[in-house]
């Protein structure tokens, strides 16, 4: 299904397997009926991209993980697989949130020599919203390499405080103190999606994510939104491996190309993976480049 589509996907937010337990996150999969032979063990950078190709999907940012005290994936472990696969797997970094100087000079190294793509910030991992003073150094370095800072909105499925995920006040105030910070909020933002909408509209730097959350389920008002005004705002994402590629790229070719009520035509490709490219500034994929050669 997801080859069906014929054009370009970009999963905009996928997670490393094998990494040090997390045991919210444990829960969140148990929640989901994530597959265990799926997380049991940690893939090679093939593996990875054959799964990739199974479904279709282009190119994928795959996020390392820290928390406080904590590297669930590293960084550097990252980069073993965007190393193997430069035109496919690009790096999100995860830096240490309560030490803004070594996370600013973390942070550059692997934009810089890794060639990583953002920063994603978790927050309810550090229990810190994202207005908070730790963040601005690196909103600022950020904006000086120009790349995206990524983070989670709407409600936590661990069972932590999901204050820190509100669109508003939170993603409209960096905003309005950051306007050249460009910000990918992922999870749709739920029970807020709302708010989320509202805030992609007004202001030019912020986009949303589809991740977590299985296309035939994406709220009607986001739908509305990436068929007229958000078209160039929303991303495709899938949090894997909480959800898969071939269930997430089956779903939008089922219920969302093949609905009346779903995304317009005109908007797919944009979607899938123009819209993530652009801001992402990632190069062209294997995929377009085997279609230029035809």
């Amino acid at each position: 299904m997801g080859k069906m589509l014929n054009i370009p996907i970009v999963d905009v937010w996928a997670n490393p397997i094998g990494g040090v337990p997390i045991p919210e996150v444990d829960r969140l999969f148990q929640q989901s009926h994530v597959d265990s032979a799926l997380t049991s063990r940690r893939p090679s950078p093939t593996e990875l991209v054959q799964m990739m190709d199974s479904a279709g999907v282009s190119q994928i940012c795959l996020a390392s993980w820290r928390r406080p005290g904590q590297v669930i994936f590293s960084n550097a472990e990252v980069s073993e697989y965007t190393r193997a696969y430069p035109n496919r797997i690009f790096g999100l970094a995860s830096v240490d949130l309560l030490d803004p100087v070594a996370a600013t000079k973390e942070l550059e190294h692997y934009v810089t020599k890794e060639g990583f793509k953002g920063l994603r910030i978790v927050p309810w991992l550090w229990g810190i919203p994202p207005t908070n003073a730790h963040y601005w150094p690196l909103y600022v370095k950020c904006i000086e390499l120009d790349v995206p800072f990524c983070t989670q909105v709407g409600h936590t499925g661990p069972l932590c405080p999901s204050e820190t995920g509100r669109p508003i006040p939170y993603i409209d105030t960096i905003a309005l103190k950051f306007p050249r910070l460009k910000i990918i909020c992922g999870h749709i933002g739920y029970p807020w999606t709302a708010e989320m909408v509202a805030v992609a509209w007004k202001h030019e730097n912020v986009y949303i994510d589809t991740s977590a959350y299985l296309p035939k389920y994406y709220p009607p008002e986001l739908i509305v939104f990436a068929n007229t005004t958000g078209r160039k705002k929303v991303m495709f994402g899938t949090n894997f491996p909480q959800l898969t590629w071939k269930a997430c790229v089956e779903s939008v070719a089922r219920d969302l190309v093949a609905n009346k009520d779903g995304l317009k035509n005109k908007v797919i490709a944009d979607f899938m993976g123009e819209n993530a490219r652009r801001v992402l500034k990632l190069p062209g994929s294997d995929f377009q480049k085997s279609k230029s050669s035809l």
